[in-house]
């Protein structure tokens, strides 16, 4: 038998899936590190005895590398390498049972909102007085921010309400008490994130509120990009967009997953939306906010799509020319609405759609980014690697958008997180390349 370590704990977090898991795991790292635990964020060192996975559940492909990254830290623990695996995030809160029974190696399981259990098995204690402080895993000049957490839509497809539970808007004076911690530390670009952002406020203050909590934000000293992510497009809070258009710190950019073009699709989809809805918000989007970038993803295959369903939704794309899309196949997941509909697209016409939808939109982003050819845009520089600074436009989020390439020069002095003044002078279909004015 091993004998009991007298090691001090090392804590090593690993995050999967979404920016919402980054900043649950930023919150678990900060309050360890208050109770005086050393923790790392996806560490590769070898020096900690406690592992904390944060899963993912939503589709297949996330929950098969949420199952695959902990049965590696099992056979870790099986080996001596690791002594406790826990874990925790929406994989765990939907399958525990289950899990337990089939990898026993995992010391605990915890659900989305188990924070102060999971502390107090780490030995930590849960401190209120720090409700907004994270240790950030992101370059220190950009933050993800969540709002709110949870999620009332009834979506066919989504499973996230039986992971997240129901909508719960942060307290906005708590916001922005945290947005100014966060400048303080130097973080220059909030990320506002939720489940459903244009929900912010309902639930407290029994109205929409996004516009009020994001010029409050934009008003925050050193904050000089707020940036919109996930926009739920039916009931959309329009007195935001001219809070973007007035507030030069808001940024002219906003993510707003759509999952389909075709009318029937968003009925069985249960988005209470149509095509020709669609098509009025984002023509109503651009007017209000000129020149504004707009991401969306799409969903292929969803149970009943038929190929004059898919050929409408690539016309529509067509029409809309969004700035930025991404597009996902169906995932049959158990206790939703969808589930009850036959799963009846075969996965290779599921894999030819979405690959038909991304070409699609290569060929519109190659275009739009070509224009930008000639012109000056302010970039905020995110790394350095071979020879370039790599930065990204007001019009790109992190991870998933263009980015700016700029080459190193004697005669330019950055450094990352600052801002810079660029002329575009080449363009492909996800980059561009810049020289600095």
């Amino acid at each position: 038998m091993k004998a009991r370590t007298l090691k001090p704990t090392k804590v090593n977090v690993v995050t999967l899936g979404c920016s919402k898991n980054t900043f649950d795991s930023e919150v678990l790292m900060a309050q360890l590190h208050a109770s005086g635990i050393a923790v790392d964020h996806q560490s590769d060192s070898g020096e900690h005895n406690v592992v904390v996975i944060n899963t993912c559940g939503f589709i297949d492909n996330a929950k098969q590398e949420s199952i695959d990254t902990i049965l590696s830290y099992a056979k870790a623990k099986d080996k001596g390498l690791v002594e406790k695996v826990y874990v925790t995030g929406c994989l765990s809160q939907r399958y525990a049972p289950e899990l337990k029974a089939e990898i026993p190696q995992v010391d605990a399981w915890f659900g989305t909102r188990d924070l102060p259990r999971l502390l107090k098995t780490l030995k930590a204690d849960y401190k209120k007085e720090l409700v907004g402080e994270r240790l950030l895993t992101t370059p220190a000049h950009y933050a993800y921010f969540k709002i709110s957490e949870g999620c009332d839509r009834k979506c066919s497809f989504c499973a996230i309400p039986l992971m997240r539970g129901q909508h719960i808007s942060t307290p906005m004076d708590q916001l922005v008490t945290n947005a100014g911690n966060l400048a303080r530390q130097g973080v220059k670009e909030l990320i506002l994130i939720a489940q459903d952002l244009t929900y912010y406020g309902l639930d407290i203050y029994k109205k929409r509120n996004l516009d009020e909590l994001v010029s409050r934000l934009s008003d925050v000293e050193g904050i000089e990009w707020i940036r919109l992510h996930y926009a739920f497009p039916s009931g959309f809070p329009m007195e935001v967009l001219d809070v973007m258009r007035e507030r030069s710190n808001v940024c002219n950019y906003l993510d707003m997953p759509l999952q389909h073009g075709s009318t029937n699709m968003l009925k069985r989809m249960r988005r209470g939306i149509t095509q020709e809805k669609t098509e009025t918000l984002v023509a109503t989007i651009r007017d209000k906010v000129p020149g504004i970038a707009i991401r969306t993803t799409l969903i292929a295959g969803f149970p009943g799509e038929t190929q004059a369903d898919h050929d409408d939704s690539l016309r529509w794309i067509e029409r809309m020319r969004f700035d930025r899309l991404g597009a996902f196949t169906y995932s049959h997941e158990e206790d939703t609405h969808a589930h009850t509909m036959e799963d009846d697209v075969p996965e290779t016409v599921k894999q030819e759609r979405a690959q038909e939808i991304m070409e699609l939109q290569g060929g519109i982003s190659l275009e739009l980014n070509q224009a930008k050819v000639g012109k000056t845009l302010k970039v905020l520089v995110d790394k350095a690697e071979n020879g370039h600074w790599i930065a990204r436009s007001e019009f790109d989020s992190p991870e998933v958008d263009n980015e700016v390439l700029i080459p190193f020069s004697d005669d330019v002095h950055m450094r990352v997180g600052d801002f810079a003044e660029v002329r575009i002078t080449e363009a492909n279909e996800h980059d561009l390349r810049a020289m600095v004015v």
